[in-house]
């Protein structure tokens, strides 16, 4: 049984690989290959001049020593794009966490009031989507009417300078709610109070990748190294065919070209505009069906139970007065 296992995703790797190295959607293929063809049809010409007038080609080493030397600067720049991408994942996970462990805060510790619960669950999962648009400029959230049953609600959310921020605050009111009219203790509005910050916290991490580019300078001076490296690779490599340093330049330039497109598009891993960003749209969903599972298992459970003669212990999920 384990062998057949192991065989089938051994089949599926294969299968993977072949339809990876073929895909076009989801590619940098499709950005770079103006630039890959313009580079081919220079080395092309400079083939044609070399049929013609038949000059000496230069010496070979300093353009493989200086290839090598680029093609660690573009693993340099492509680790810190894939370092920003990798830390907003983590970010986000942090986001995913915080948000579960409110809402478990929230039911635990706070009022037995169900009017209460729902609204503090729905706020609670309102954050994530609300940190989702604001990452990405976006004042229009269709999702939250429904959510939070209240379209003037999600409407002022979209007003507001800073739309996270005032979730955030909205979350805080209700926890002092809590304290001051549910019966929470102070203790556990400390402990709620906690995941509250430590979402805004993670947002604010957030924020720091989206405005923080890559230095520019480091850009510049590394696209101009590229093309000066393949304008001066197809008269090293002329020979006696005249297509050669055009193929030569066109294969060389599509891996240069495209390791530098890929840094571009990790540099910014919440915009759906770029190439592999991160899936913030079904962790928002992931975590409002959670939270509002929540909700729903409350119901579901048995009611609390009586130990011996003595009182009965209250369960999280009685939601009595």
């Amino acid at each position: 049984m384990e062998w057949n296992s192991t065989s089938s995703k051994r089949r599926l790797e294969k299968k993977h690989f072949w339809k990876d190295a073929f895909t076009w959607q989801g590619a940098v293929t499709p950005i770079v290959m103006p630039q890959v063809i313009f580079f081919g049809l220079y080395g092309l010409l400079v083939g044609l001049v070399h049929e013609v007038y038949d000059w000496s080609a230069l010496d070979r080493g300093p353009v493989e020593y200086t290839g090598a030397f680029l093609a660690l600067l573009l693993v340099l720049r492509t680790n810190g794009g894939y370092e920003r991408w990798w830390e907003a994942r983590k970010l986000w996970g942090g986001i995913v966490n915080q948000s579960r462990n409110l809402a478990i805060a929230g039911l635990t510790y706070g009022p037995r009031d169900s009017e209460w619960r729902e609204r503090f669950v729905r706020w609670t999962a309102t954050f994530s989507h609300v940190a989702r648009r604001s990452l990405r400029n976006e004042r229009e959230m269709p999702e939250l009417a429904p959510l939070l049953q209240d379209a003037g609600a999600a409407e002022h959310i979209s007003r507001a300078q800073h739309m996270p921020t005032f979730v955030a605050y909205v979350l805080g009111s209700q926890l002092r709610e809590a304290v001051e009219h549910g019966g929470m203790d102070r203790f556990a509005f400390l402990a709620a109070d906690r995941e509250r910050a430590q979402l805004l916290d993670h947002l604010g991490g957030c924020e720091r990748i989206l405005k923080t580019p890559l230095p520019q300078v480091h850009t510049v001076k590394l696209r101009r190294f590229i093309v000066l490296y393949l304008l001066g690779l197809p008269i090293a490599v002329v020979g006696d065919l005249w297509w050669v340093p055009g193929l030569v330049t066109a294969l060389v330039a599509y891996p240069l070209l495209g390791i530098d497109q890929i840094a571009v598009e990790l540099q910014n891993p919440f915009s759906p505009k770029n190439l592999s960003h991160l899936p913030l749209e079904p962790i928002c969903d992931t975590i409002q069906g959670n939270l509002l599972a929540l909700l729903e298992a409350e119901d579901a459970l048995p009611p609390p139970r009586t130990f011996g003669s003595g009182p009965a212990f209250a369960q999280p999920w009685h939601t009595d007065g």
